[in-house]
């Protein structure tokens, strides 16, 4: 009976390590084809200290002479660092991109002593962060300026870096643009509830109608937040046509530059930064900004509603600038870059390129 048991113990652990070494194999592939082999390519995963902390940085790209994207990831805390393997390679034929994880987020969370940033987790630290972090770029690369594209919470940074240093950036791109966090919170709520009773759907209807009026008076606490996100996610508000976008929660397994550890740890620095940061994004209106400094493109999910459509369309009608676009994305919801990848390309190639790759190296 002993032999018999300890056959059946190894047997689970060769079936184990197996399975082990299949998940490395595949990793390992997409090392392989995610490599930048070019001769005259960057690819350099580095630290930066700015802002009093050392803050993780990928940059990728298959020639140094093209223009530079400074992508600013959403969540708060949300880097897409560990994704960007999913959709950004073709990008990386046309731009040099660069990616961060901002404070509190992914490896720089994990990097740096949490009781540095306690009192450094606002809105305005991550702005210097962004611009300092460009002006760096700039210099590393010989750039005189960069275009600016970010994502979600990303813009609420963004935005503000640009009217601060618009002298930094040919152009913006925001995906999933907040104008107004509180009119996002309505939208996304009503959506909720109304495709909650249409379906009629009593368990979600309970559920959202417990926090009604919503936002409302109360304080808006990330309880009432997840009660709110996760009907809308489950009703296709998050990603165009799906419930759950599991190709975007297990991408981070598969990622080249992400340990196990730096994956565990990615929720972390969401649970410490969110906190810290949703007071200062329960008040943010860019609706008051009726002039904006460089030409702005909003690539807009026909499905989005975490961040809605309706503010961000009124306030480009209203705002003046250089130029301004709305770009739709029938087939995405908040997730553009991952639900349209080929679309979103060649809307940079058509748009955006031409605006920078003329320009003049600082070299």
């Amino acid at each position: 009976m002993k032999k018999i048991i300890f056959i059946f113990f190894i047997f689970i652990a060769l079936a184990a390590y197996g399975q082990d070494m299949e998940y490395a194999l595949a990793k390992e592939s997409i090392r392989d084809l995610d490599s930048i082999v070019t001769p005259n390519g960057i690819w350099e995963n580095f630290e930066l200290a700015i802002g009093g902390i050392n803050q993780s940085v990928y940059t990728r790209g298959n020639d140094r002479d093209n223009p530079v994207i400074v992508f600013v990831h959403g969540g708060p805390a949300s880097p897409m660092s560990p994704v960007m393997w999913m959709y950004q390679r073709p990008l990386e034929e046309f731009f040099t991109i660069v990616n961060y994880d901002q404070r509190g987020a992914g490896k720089t969370y994990l990097r740096n002593d949490t009781t540095l940033l306690t009192n450094a987790m606002t809105i305005e630290w991550f702005v210097k962060d962004l611009i300092a972090l460009t002006d760096s770029i700039r210099q590393r690369y010989g750039k005189e300026k960069v275009v600016l594209m970010a994502h979600s919470w990303g813009t609420v940074v963004s935005m503000n870096a640009v009217l601060k240093r618009p002298d930094l950036f040919y152009a913006y791109v925001g995906l999933g643009q907040v104008i107004s966090f509180l009119d996002n919170e309505r939208l996304c709520y009503e959506f909720g509830l109304n495709e909650a009773r249409r379906r009629n759907d009593s368990i979600a209807i309970k559920e959202m109608e417990s926090v009604a009026p919503y936002p409302g008076d109360e304080t808006v606490t990330g309880d009432r937040i997840s009660i709110v996100r996760k009907w809308a996610l489950n009703y296709g508000g998050f990603t165009a046509y799906r419930k759950v976008p599991k190709f975007y929660y297990y991408a981070p397994l598969l990622s080249p530059d992400y340990s196990s550890l730096e994956i565990e740890t990615i929720e972390g620095g969401a649970l410490f930064t969110l906190p810290k940061i949703l007071p200062e994004l329960l008040k943010v209106d860019f609706k008051k900004v009726d002039k904006f400094p460089i030409p702005v493109f909003m690539f807009m999910g026909r499905h989005d509603f975490t961040t809605p459509a309706e503010p961000v369309l009124e306030w480009l009608n209203s705002v003046k600038a250089p130029l301004k676009r709305i770009i739709w994305f029938e087939n995405s919801g908040h997730l553009i870059p991952m639900e349209e990848p080929g679309k979103m390309l060649v809307t940079l190639l058509q748009e955006i390129r031409p605006l920078a790759v003329n320009s003049n190296s600082i070299r």
